[in-house]
């Protein structure tokens, strides 16, 4: 059977990804900084970069352990559990950015995705050592 729950979440997350990087290419232009950021990491721009950059340093590997878990027979309710907890946790995460730090948004949106793809992990294990 297709990963069909996978194919969701990564297609959402993929169109979230250039949401982020559209969002990145206005700030450059509305900064004229065509390369780099500004010297300030409470910039606009600098944030806009590290929202997306952030969102595509974790994405991929949430994907592929959505993926995992989903080829190993995951639960089809427990599949959409993980991915729409990576989707508000990726959602979460930019919203927080720029605001003062500590917030609760960018918080939960760190700690969803850590707690994602840690579940994912350990529920891809439970069903390796299942299918044995």
């Amino acid at each position: 059977m297709p990963p069909v729950v996978t194919a969701l979440y990564a297609a959402i997350n993929a169109f979230l990804n250039i949401v982020l990087a559209y969002r990145v290419t206005l700030l450059r232009k509305a900064h004229k900084t065509s390369h780099g950021d500004s010297d300030d990491p409470k910039s606009p721009l600098s944030l806009g970069i590290r929202a997306h950059g952030n969102n595509a340093e974790y994405v991929p590997l949430a994907i592929v352990m959505l993926l995992v878990t989903e080829m190993c027979g995951g639960d089809k309710v427990v599949l959409h559990v993980l991915g729409g907890t990576l989707l508000l946790a990726r959602v979460l995460h930019p919203i927080g950015l720029p605001l003062k730090s500590p917030n609760p948004a960018r918080w939960l949106g760190v700690a969803l995705t850590f707690a994602m793809i840690a579940a994912a992990a350990g529920y891809s294990l439970y069903l390796r050592f299942q299918i044995v």
